[in-house]
Formats: structure tokens, sequence, C-alpha cells
């Protein structure tokens, strides 16, 4: 057993290496510019929304709120001509990506501690790389990448999308897996 203390190194190292790596996926390689659609008639669809004045957050239209609504006559014709819509409205700010950068690092470190948490519990130090790399590569792509199949399931994400996501997740995983190998104590 290794304590988590013992394991900061490749904590550290491992978001380092998998927050370098999302930056080169998203701004060098470009496959996830087919994640989104460009929305006909945008602007017009903007406008609308600035009038209507919808607080930022999560909406569903059309929206039930309880199972007996779901054979509400007027909510199975809404629901039957569609369209559906599942959207995050976020407030209107200037181009800026620093909350989301230093959120993503955070949430890389939490996704090291739970692989240094799961290796450390059950690989002693000196621990051979592979079963070390088994651990911690494993724990770091559930935690990268087997969410995003609900986007799909439940949100009908483009499959596209979440695939190109699972992808990022195992490359994740495999940085954070090797980073663990390497600086695993002896």
């Amino acid at each position: 057993m290794v304590p988590i203390m013992a394991l900061w190194a490749p904590i550290l190292v491992s978001a380092v290496l998998v927050f370098l790596a999302s930056g080169i996926i998203h701004m060098a390689l470009g496959y996830h510019r087919a994640d989104f659609k460009d929305l006909p008639a945008d602007d017009a669809f903007l406008a609308s929304m600035r009038q209507l004045k919808i607080p930022p957050g999560d909406y569903l239209v059309p929206c039930v709120r309880s199972t007996k609504d779901v054979k509400n006559p007027e909510y199975v014709k809404k629901r039957t001509e569609g369209p559906i819509v599942v959207m995050t409205v976020i407030p209107g700010a200037p181009p800026s990506m620093g909350k989301e950068l230093t959120l993503w690092f955070l949430y890389c470190i939490g996704v090291g501690v739970f692989a240094a948490y799961l290796a450390g519990r059950a690989l002693p130090a000196g621990a051979d790389y592979l079963a070390v790399f088994r651990f911690a590569g494993t724990t770091a792509f559930s935690a990268y990448a087997l969410a995003q199949f609900q986007q799909s399931i439940w949100y009908h994400r483009s499959w596209g999308t979440t695939m190109r996501n699972v992808l990022d997740g195992l490359l994740y995983g495999l940085l954070t897996g090797g980073a663990f190998g390497w600086l695993w104590p002896h």
C-alpha cells in the first residue's frame, strides 16, 4: 500500500500531460471541430434568445415535470411535431477560457488523486510498471471517458462526438498510466 501523499509527483505530472495533450487535440489536431454544427440563421436565433431573456441553465423543450404529464395530449403533440431541444444557456461574455482551463486542470488533478488512491491501495511500493500502468490508466480512462456515453444515450448527442471524447479519454488514461508507472515509488 502506497499513501496518496507519496504519489504527488505522478498526480501532478499526469495532470500536466493530460492538460497539454487536450490542448494539442483541441487546437492543433482539429478533429473536434465536427462536435458542433452551425445553426442556420444564427443571428436571428440569438436575437430572439436575447429578447426572451432566458437565464443561464440547462433546458429541455418540450419539458414535463411528472410521469403523468407524459400522456398529456398537448405534450404528446409538441413532442411528436418537434423539434425537441436540449440546450445549455451560458451568459454572454468576451471570449476567454481562463476559468474553464483552470477547472479542467483541477479536474485532471482530481482524476490523478483517484488513480493514486486506487493504485496506492492495490499495489505496494516497487510494483511492476505494467501493474501500476493498468490500475492508474484504467481509473483515469473511466473518469475521462465512460460518462461520455450518457450524453448520447439520454441527450442524443452525436455518437461521433461521444466516440471522439472517448478516444481522448483513452489517450488521457494512457498518459496517466504511463506517468504513474514511471514515477511509482520504489
